[in-house]
């Protein structure tokens, strides 16, 4: 299974003091993983709005690209074309979780809020160990 990352789940596994650092990579080991533009994009706005410069962030992001080798899907469906858009606030939760059921993945999420057949929370193991 190929899990494409929302911007929340790549600034967790990314930045390591984001509240959910421990639970991403908890959760990580052996699992196979995509970005696409919008959540490579949306890591660069969040680590620069923690405080990183553009440079920094575009370092850590070409570091994880050169360590993890993710799959990389382009965004190529319309936004038109992801008929469960019907808010503003899901609307690009919803077409990455598009995005990554027309490739058979899961879109792997800190959102509880995304009610998609393919997004997947990624669970809090720390709590069950």
């Amino acid at each position: 299974m190929t899990w494409l990352l929302d911007v929340s789940a790549l600034v967790a596994r990314l930045v390591q003091n984001h509240e959910h650092h421990f639970r991403v990579n908890v959760w990580w080991p052996g699992r196979s993983f995509a970005v696409c533009p919008i959540t490579e994009l949306g890591f660069l706005r969040v680590a620069c709005a923690l405080g990183s410069t553009m440079e920094d962030a575009r370092t850590v992001l070409a570091e994880f690209f050169r360590e993890e080798a993710p799959a990389f899907i382009p965004c190529d469906r319309r936004a038109l074309d992801s008929a469960g858009i019907t808010s503003p606030r899901k609307s690009t939760d919803i077409y990455l979780a598009d995005l990554a059921a027309a490739q058979g993945w899961q879109l792997a999420t800190l959102d509880a809020g995304i009610t998609h057949p393919s997004a997947a929370l990624i669970p809090d193991l720390a709590v069950q160990l």
